[in-house]
């Protein structure tokens, strides 16, 4: 597979401008949830829940269930991250595809992930 990006806040920025391709943003987030991938999928970095229900990493993009599940997953005080450390307002009502909303949603729980593991923002 090839290499992740930093996470920083560039990276989130791209994420929410579509400058990384989806693959690219379901890598990351499964990185930080703790799959990781040798021949086949090991998942002894991830956490109980995140295991029955997903024993091989979802696509966030293409499944709405996980994707709320990743919503779920962010803690309440960091549900507001992208406005309150960005400054991102949303997408235009033109723009929001189910796509777009879910790589928002990608965003602000590797935002979050950053927030609780002291990652500078």
């Amino acid at each position: 597979m090839a290499e992740l990006p930093e996470l920083n806040t560039e990276t989130i920025w791209a994420i929410l401008n579509d400058a990384i391709d989806d693959n690219t943003v379901n890598r990351l987030v499964w990185h930080y949830l703790g799959y990781r991938y040798a021949e086949k999928w090991d998942t002894s970095q991830v956490e109980a829940e995140w295991q029955t229900a997903y024993p091989e990493p979802p696509d966030f993009i293409a499944s709405r269930p996980a994707t709320v599940k990743l919503t779920r997953s962010i803690p309440p005080q960091n549900k507001q991250l992208l406005k309150e450390k960005l400054g991102f307002s949303g997408y235009k009502v033109d723009d929001l595809i189910p796509r777009k909303t879910r790589r928002a949603t990608m965003a602000n729980w590797l935002l979050s992930y950053m927030q609780m593991n002291g990652v500078s923002i």
